[in-house]
């Protein structure tokens, strides 16, 4: 009985510390503006930061009437003020914070996709 109990201590702590990333990734933000249907700029703590919504490829503003479309669903859904939390993925080699954006427990991101608006 000994035995198992230091086994279990240590699975419990190995999983502990396999989920700390994910904790530790996520960032409470406010939507300051959206640029078009990929990128935002939002407010956190006392810095502004570009963010790029992770696995999406929204139009360009230019690719017309999609690009537009997109900007502005995305408007829709994280209006100037709303409150976010980002779970960053990586920083892209434009030095902005790629991440997944939610409102409460919902994807922004999945939503884009799921509406074709990428």
């Amino acid at each position: 009985m000994l035995q198992k109990i230091p086994f279990v201590a240590i699975s419990v702590l190995l999983v502990a510390q396999m989920s700390l990333p994910v904790f530790a990734n996520n960032l409470t933000a406010t939507v300051v503006s959206v640029g078009d249907g990929d990128t935002i700029r939002v407010r956190t703590g006392n810095k502004t930061v570009t963010v790029r919504l992770a696995c999406i490829d929204a139009p360009e503003m230019k690719q017309n009437p999609w690009g537009q479309q997109s900007s502005t669903r995305l408007k829709q859904l994280l209006p100037v003020g709303q409150a976010i939390t980002i779970r960053a993925v990586e920083t892209d080699k434009y030095k902005r914070l790629v991440a997944e954006v939610f409102v409460g427990n919902r994807s922004i991101n999945m939503n884009m996709v799921q509406e074709g608006q990428v």
